[in-house]
C-alpha cells in the first residue's frame, strides 16, 4: 500500500423471482477525500412497500451522514453505528405512520485513505473479506439458525437449507433493540476484496466459490457472473439479489499480462 493502489467497484441489484424489489445496494465515494469509500447492502422485510421504505430508508441515511463525514477526524466505527441506528429510528416512525411492518437488514464497510477499514451488520445480509482467493473473515448471521450453529445442532450446510433459514434475531425496524456488529481491519492489502451481499446471493455459493471468482475476475465481472449464477441455481425460486465488491488493486501496470482462466461452476 506504501507503493501506491487503486480501487476497483462494482454493485449488482436483481429481483430475482420475487415480483417486487426490496433490496437495496450504494457504493459512495466521498466528495472531498480520495480513496474514501463506503459501501452499503440493505434487504427489506415487512410486504411489497415497506421492506422496500425500509431498505431506501437505510441508503438515505447512510447519504445523509457519509457527506458529513471527516475521516481525518471522525470515527469510522461511530459513523456506521449511527447509520444503522439512525436508519433503525426512523423505520419504526414508518411503521407507525404508516400502519406497515418494515423492517431492515444492514451490512456496510466503510474504507478510509490509506486503507484502514470498518464494518457493522445486523440481520443475515453479509460482509466477506478476502485475501486473493482466501477468506479472511466473514460476519455472523444475526438469525434462528446461526444460534443453532452456534449451538452444534446444525452444520453450516444443514443452516443454508433448513426451512426457518430466514427467521432473523436482529434487524432494524424492530421493538426490541436490534444487534449491531462491528469488525475492524487496520489495514487491507493489495489482492483484497470486500464484498457485502444479501442472502439472495450467498445462500447459493460456498466460501471457496466465492473467492474463486472474486480473485479472478474484476468487480464488475464477478457482480455480473454471481448474480447470474445465483439465478441459475435458484431454479426460479431466487430472493432478491444485491451486492457490493470493492477491490485493492496495485497501480495500473502498463506492461499487458495475461489473465488467468477461472474454472467454471457446477
Amino acid at each position: 500500500m506504501d507503493k501506491g493502489y487503486r480501487l476497483s467497484a462494482a454493485t449488482g441489484l436483481h429481483k430475482g423471482d420475487r415480483d417486487y424489489q426490496q433490496d437495496q445496494v450504494a457504493l459512495l465515494t466521498h466528495a472531498r477525500a480520495t480513496g474514501c469509500v463506503l459501501g452499503v447492502v440493505a434487504d427489506g422485510m415487512g410486504g411489497r412497500t415497506g421492506g422496500r421504505k425500509a431498505a431506501d430508508q437505510v441508503l438515505l441515511t447512510a447519504r445523509q451522514l457519509f457527506e458529513r463525514y471527516d475521516p481525518e477526524s471522525d470515527d469510522g466505527a461511530a459513523l456506521l453505528r449511527q447509520i444503522a441506528q439512525e436508519a433503525h429510528l426512523v423505520i419504526k416512525l414508518t411503521a407507525i405512520a404508516a400502519e406497515q411492518e418494515p423492517h431492515s437488514t444492514v451490512a456496510a464497510f466503510l474504507l478510509n485513505p490509506g486503507g484502514e477499514c470498518h464494518w457493522l451488520h445486523c440481520g443475515d445480509s453479509r460482509l466477506h473479506h478476502f485475501r486473493g482467493a482466501q477468506l479472511v473473515r466473514r460476519t455472523t448471521d444475526h438469525s434462528y439458525v446461526q444460534t443453532l450453529v452456534a449451538q452444534g445442532q446444525l452444520s453450516d450446510d444443514e443452516a443454508n437449507d433448513h426451512p426457518q433459514s430466514n427467521v432473523l434475531t436482529s434487524c432494524l425496524g424492530t421493538e426490541p433493540e436490534p444487534t449491531f456488529t462491528p469488525q475492524y481491519i487496520p489495514r487491507l492489502q493489495i489482492g483484497d476484496t470486500l464484498l457485502a451481499c444479501s442472502d439472495g446471493v450467498w445462500h447459493y455459493f460456498n466460501t471457496e466459490e466465492l473467492g474463486s471468482v472474486l480473485s479472478t475476475l474484476t468487480p464488475r465481472e464477478a457482480s455480473e457472473f454471481l448474480v447470474e449464477k445465483a439465478r441459475q441455481r435458484a431454479d426460479g425460486t431466487g430472493d432478491n439479489l444485491s451486492l457490493a465488491i470493492l477491490k485493492v488493486e496495485p497501480p495500473i501496470d502498463p506492461k499487458p499480462t495475461r489473465r488467468s482462466s477461472l474454472t467454471p461452476l457446477g
